[in-house]
């Protein structure tokens, strides 16, 4: 560790070592070979240091400034409008915008009546291309006595998206039993508080015994928008998810994750198959950090899903007990393990600068403190989520977009007077009514022809499907037998090829016994379960270097299928194992790394 030191504080130390080998050749020597492993030591760590540093920042849209809006000419104004949409393309039908700082981002003010008038300018700027502005904060400027008040706005531009498409983001809920995660979204979209013996997550149930229970062990969605105005639109106001599909310019998709143990590999089903954006932990006050809430972090975090928490039950506790719990998330995701920055929200303005800081940067952590009974801090986290913006521009989804078609099944219905319809999410491409796909691959490794009949989001009809929406596709009259959760729907220009095979680099952080060739795991890849096992590992996994490892799945007719040249498990029902990987879609056609998550016997380990 000195040596390092020494070589990295710069020239001192070196002229120090020359000084005391002049007298002695074999001195100079030995002074000249440490100096030389001080140097490659160096050399290495900074590599190190650089190559963890180097990790690419998710996309951040800094929101536009502008001094003074105050009166401008017709010409200006067009300019002005042309370059409010472009700021809306950009940002998917929103855009901030900060009146009163300048260029270089000095804050500067205006005074109340030059404020209101920029307002009403850009409210007019809103309107000529189809939007609604709503001020999200104001704040006065600190200045000497002498001079007048002058205040700076900031103000979010919302825009109907054309076609219906409205802009949808997926957040999933995670966190152990009983710690209020049905509850809080029954209360977010049914717009009644919780009477403290659950009747807010009634609705939410899907089989009789979680009523009986009041345990979670399905994966359900719920939905919540909010206008062009910034306004909560839930069933409170709209009778049908049509309706409030209607009323939405921006929609927020949960999606419940059971909370026990027993379902876990439930829960890791519903991270790697439905892909959310965000994920937010639900930590119960009264309890603080127990069960399943350490595994549930560390498998958002392993799949690079970002992450903000929320402490329910406040009503239940002492001042003195929530902090203890606050503390105690703190102290965790400032563990070398997590590297992140917790931020406690506490008003309105914590709650926008916290949307935008979380996207902005990869290592912060909003946490909300709220209540579903009493309906404490609830509309923090409504702001929060108004606010939220997504985490890819306009561009990438257009590049997503010009690829080829690829639809994975995690759902099959058969519906009266409609046929076999199939639930899933578009991964890339597009699809449109009347589309030709194939499906596959079949027990025989086949892949079947198709046509898309009619698609639906949200119960809505919809003409035209995107990357990264989930819709439900009718097939018409194909046979459901045919079909199982896991497959996909591609075009038939992908020509989708067959695999049984692959490789991964693997960290294992625990496990309950030897994790060595022979064992057998459960292999999570997007929406796909697959038993197999591990027929070759090289390297040590207590290493610095993770090991590689080849994963074979059990010859029962279960094929894989390397779609695009990014491996998918193809089989998604398989026997209980003591073992499961969740791996995510990274491109590995040729036998490359995957980033995965491994959980055994409960614990999770993070698979690189």
């Amino acid at each position: 560790m000195s040596s390092a030191m020494v070589d990295l504080s710069g020239s001192g130390a070196v002229g120090t070592g020359l000084g005391q080998g002049s007298g002695s050749n074999n001195n100079a020597k030995k002074t000249k070979k440490s100096r030389t492993r001080r140097g490659k030591r160096g050399r290495r760590r900074r590599n190190k240091r650089n190559t963890r540093s180097n990790k690419t920042p998710p996309p951040y849209f800094p929101p536009e400034v502008a001094l003074k809006l105050v009166n401008p000419t017709q010409y200006r104004f067009e300019h002005l409008a042309t370059q409010l949409k472009w700021r809306l393309q950009e940002g998917r039908g929103e855009a901030v915008y900060q009146i009163g700082v300048e260029d270089n981002g000095l804050l500067v003010g205006l005074t109340e009546a030059d404020m209101r008038a920029s307002l009403r300018t850009l409210k007019r700027m809103a309107e000529k291309v189809g939007a609604d502005i709503t001020l999200l904060r104001e704040r006065e400027l600190d200045y000497d006595s002498d001079r007048s008040t002058r205040k700076i706005a900031e103000v979010l531009v919302r825009k109907v998206p054309d076609d219906q498409q409205f802009l949808d983001l997926r957040v999933a809920v995670l966190g152990n039993v009983d710690s209020g995660k049905s509850t809080l979204l029954g209360v977010l979209t049914q717009g009644e508080l919780d009477n403290g013996r659950g009747r807010a997550r009634l609705n939410l149930f899907r089989h009789l015994h979680e009523i009986q229970t009041g345990r979670t062990s399905s994966i359900s969605f719920e939905i919540l928008g909010f206008n062009s105005k910034g306004e909560v639109v839930n069933y409170s106001d709209s009778r049908t998810a049509e309706e409030i599909c209607e009323s939405s310019s921006k929609m927020i998709t949960f999606i419940d994750l059971a909370g026990h143990h027993k379902y876990l590999k439930t829960t890791v089903f519903g991270l790697t198959s439905y892909c959310p954006n965000f994920a937010m932990l639900m930590v119960s006050a009264n309890t603080g950090i127990a069960g399943t809430t350490r595994e549930h972090l560390g498998l958002a975090m392993a799949l690079k899903v970002p992450i903000f928490i929320v402490v329910s039950k406040v009503d239940l506790c002492s001042g003195s007990t929530v902090e203890r719990t606050v503390r105690q998330l703190e102290r965790v995701l400032k563990q070398p393990g997590c590297n992140k920055v917790p931020m406690v929200v506490s008003n309105p303005d914590d709650a926008v600068t916290a949307a935008q800081q979380f996207t902005q940067s990869t290592c912060v952590t909003p946490i909300f403190t709220l209540s579903s009974v009493s309906g404490e801090n609830l509309d923090l986290l409504k702001v929060f989520l108004n606010i939220l913006p997504p985490l890819s521009n306009s561009k990438e989804q257009e590049e997503l977009m010009q690829q080829l078609t690829e639809f994975q099944v995690d759902e099959i219905f058969s519906v009266p007077d409609v046929g076999t319809v199939v639930g899933g999410t578009l991964y890339s491409g597009t699809c449109r009514e009347g589309d030709r796909l194939v499906v596959g691959p079949t027990d025989q490794g086949r892949f079947l022809r198709l046509k898309v009949g009619s698609i639906q989001r949200n119960r809505s009809a919809c003409r035209v499907l995107r990357a990264g929406q989930a819709a439900t596709l009718a097939l018409g009259n194909f046979d459901r037998s045919l079909l199982r959760k896991g497959m996909v729907l591609v075009s038939p220009k992908m020509n989708p090829t067959i695999c049984c095979q692959f490789e991964a680099a693997i960290i294992l952080l625990f496990h309950a016994k030897t994790f060595r060739r022979g064992s057998q795991v459960t292999v999570h890849v997007d929406n796909v379960r697959q038993t197999a096992t591990v027929e070759c590992l090289q390297g040590k996994v207590s290493s610095p270097t993770p090991p590689c490892v080849r994963i074979t799945c059990l010859p029962s007719n279960q094929l894989c299928s390397d779609v695009g040249g990014s491996l998918k498990r193809r089989r998604s029902e398989s026997p209980s194992t003591p073992a499961s990987i969740a791996h995510n879609n990274q491109e590995s056609a040729d036998m490359q790394p995957l980033n995965c998550v491994c959980v055994c016997w409960g614990f999770t380990h993070h698979l690189h």
